[in-house]
């Protein structure tokens, strides 16, 4: 394999070989405008980095003010989820595009907004440690440590075959840097499989180490992303802090937010696999998206059932229901093309039939343009082709796509 070269926090570079990345090069490019989005894409960039609870303000600020400038600063996306009962951190999920637009340091390197952001946060939390540490007279050295959840597919590239990227790591800036599997935070999310990892040692060397992390995970996705802003409590949304719009950070009247639904048809044979064993899967995605899920089955075990999905939210906000929907949509969808990895993957909806018209559009703009950009073939089917268990009022839109672009439309 190549030699994987990762930018010190000095603007210098430092090379040594990883084992997960084949190309040595940034694996993804995302062009996309960086404005108001309450999505994480799959080529963007994301870390979730643990904070204190008791350090959350020097981040978060009067009336939300730091946090606010952070992202104005950077053009950045940050969320700060709520405390958790036991938990004595909170994730702070920090993403934006993967494209190197900031600069960075006194030498003036290029990174991406994320990368940016996620050392305006790390950077305030240090130096609020110093201020408390300034009286202690025994002249000891300050003693750092970060904490980040990372998916279990993405930590790979930290560690690297057989150990050696890590190794590297350890040997190059001197921090004592772990990945820990077992007894994770309250915090941490199933379904990504989350790993903890940590760094140790004096802030200069720690924040060393935590650059080469960081420019090590740029350039390797987790493909959970999309899953990445559910929190595993979220009864209570935290407003996403998020680019060129200010959000109140005072909480909401419920009675305000606004119900979504989307409904999947579901095969008969998958329904177990959406409910999983012992309903362990299905309380997995209600715990991690805060929606609620039901299940409506027919009297014949050989017909479709439907898949509901719910939640009260805000508009601005990131939706339990899409969260949802996207981490259920593959086990609620039926194969239809050959047995490969690029089989064909059938997702069937009902929609409203007063509703129908949006996903149309005057002359069949919206769903031509949604054909463009998905590149999937979204048909709204005849009434006769819509199942028993559906009502009256209701039709079936169907998306054929490749399962692996399958949750991007």
């Amino acid at each position: 394999m190549a030699s994987s070269t990762v930018r010190n926090v000095h603007g210098k570079r430092s090379s040594f070989q990883s084992e997960f990345n084949g190309n040595g090069a940034s694996k993804r490019r995302n062009l996309h405008d960086e404005t108001d989005r309450n999505v994480i894409g799959s080529e963007d960039t994301v870390y979730r980095y643990l904070c204190p609870v008791k350090k959350t303000g020097s981040i978060i600020g009067k009336g939300g003010e730091i946090a606010k400038q952070i992202r104005s600063e950077t053009k950045s996306n940050m969320r700060i989820n709520e405390a958790l009962p036991g938990c004595e951190e909170r994730v702070v999920t920090i993403y934006s595009t993967s494209d190197e637009l900031n600069h960075f340091g006194d030498d003036g390197e290029i990174v991406c907004p994320a990368l940016d952001a996620l050392f305006k946060v790390h950077d305030m939390i240090v130096a609020e440690v110093n201020e408390e540490e300034d009286d202690d007279d025994l002249g000891d050295k300050q003693t750092v440590t970060v904490r980040m959840l990372v998916p279990s597919d993405q930590i790979g590239c930290v560690i690297g075959k057989g150990g050696q990227v890590i190794q590297n790591l350890r040997n190059e800036t001197n921090a004592q840097i772990r990945v820990i599997k077992d007894n994770l935070p309250a915090c941490a999310l199933t379904l990504s499989h989350d790993e903890l990892l940590q760094i140790i040692g004096e802030p200069l060397i720690v924040r060393e180490a935590l650059y080469q992390v960081a420019s090590l995970l740029h350039d390797n996705p987790s493909r959970f992303q999309h899953s990445l802003l559910s929190s595993p409590s979220t009864l209570m949304h935290q407003p996403l802090i998020s680019s060129h719009r200010n959000h109140a950070a005072a909480r909401r009247d419920l009675a305000d937010a606004t119900e979504f639904c989307v409904c999947f048809i579901c095969p008969a044979e998958n329904v177990g696999g959406v409910i999983g064993k012992g309903g362990g899967f299905i309380n997995q995605i209600r715990q991690e998206t805060g929606a609620t899920i039901r299940v409506t089955t027919s009297e014949s075990e050989e017909d479709d059932s439907i898949i509901f999905i719910s939640s009260k939210e805000f508009y601005e906000d990131q939706s339990p229901t899409v969260n949802a929907a996207i981490l259920l949509q593959e086990r609620c969808s039926e194969k239809v093309g050959k047995d490969t990895n690029d089989s064909t993957i059938s997702t069937r909806l009902l929609v409203s039939s007063s509703n129908i018209g949006c996903l149309i559009g005057k002359g069949g703009a919206v769903i031509s343009e949604m054909r463009s950009v998905t590149r999937a073939n979204i048909r709204i089917l005849q009434k006769e082709n819509v199942p028993k268990i559906a009502r009256q009022d209701e039709e079936m839109v169907q998306n054929l796509n490749s399962k692996r672009r399958n949750h991007v439309s």
